[in-house]
Parts: structure tokens; C-alpha cells; sequence
């Protein structure tokens, strides 16, 4: 968990690479002729919410640098976890 938070906490270029791996993903899938049966549209709730979960960072690491104890993250990761998870089996499925 503590090399998960070193790569991104406070690295919003990080969060965007995760959402851009995932966009390439739903462009794959749409593009392999796979996407007639699965969902593809649903990767980009993902990107969604990890292109915002960046804009968050963002702001955090602009407006508050000092911020060494982040209680926000107790909420942010979860939901990260738990919509990513669900939408790339919905995807996928």
C-alpha cells in the first residue's frame, strides 16, 4: 500500500496516465470488434472518475502542499477501487 500511495499521492501525471492506459483500453475494445457484446462505454466512468481523482490532486498539491495527513483519501480510494473494479468486469464481461 505504501508504494500504491508514493506513486499517486500528490502525482496528478501519474492518476492521468492511469485514465489514459484505460482510455487506450476502451478504444481497443471498441476497435477489436469485441464491443458488439460487451461494454466498452463504461471504461470511460473509469477515466472519468480517475481524470477527476487527478483534478483533485491537483488542486490538493497547488492549494494545500503542506498537507502531509490526507483524510480525504479514506473516501477517494475506495470508490477508485470499487468503481474501477466493477465497470472493467462490466466491461470485460
Amino acid at each position: 500500500m505504501d508504494m500504491l500511495a508514493s506513486v499517486l499521492v500528490g502525482q496528478p501525471i501519474h492518476i492521468l496516465a492511469v485514465a489514459g492506459v484505460v482510455l487506450v483500453g476502451h478504444f481497443l475494445l471498441r476497435v477489436s470488434g469485441f464491443g458488439s457484446e460487451r461494454h466498452p462505454r463504461a471504461l470511460l466512468v473509469v477515466v472519468a472518475i480517475w481524470v477527476s481523482y487527478a483534478a483533485w490532486e491537483w488542486l490538493v498539491v497547488t492549494l494545500t502542499p503542506e498537507a502531509n495527513i490526507r483524510v480525504d483519501l479514506l473516501l477517494i480510494w475506495p470508490v477508485l477501487l470499487v468503481t474501477t473494479v466493477w465497470m472493467l468486469f462490466r466491461s470485460l464481461r
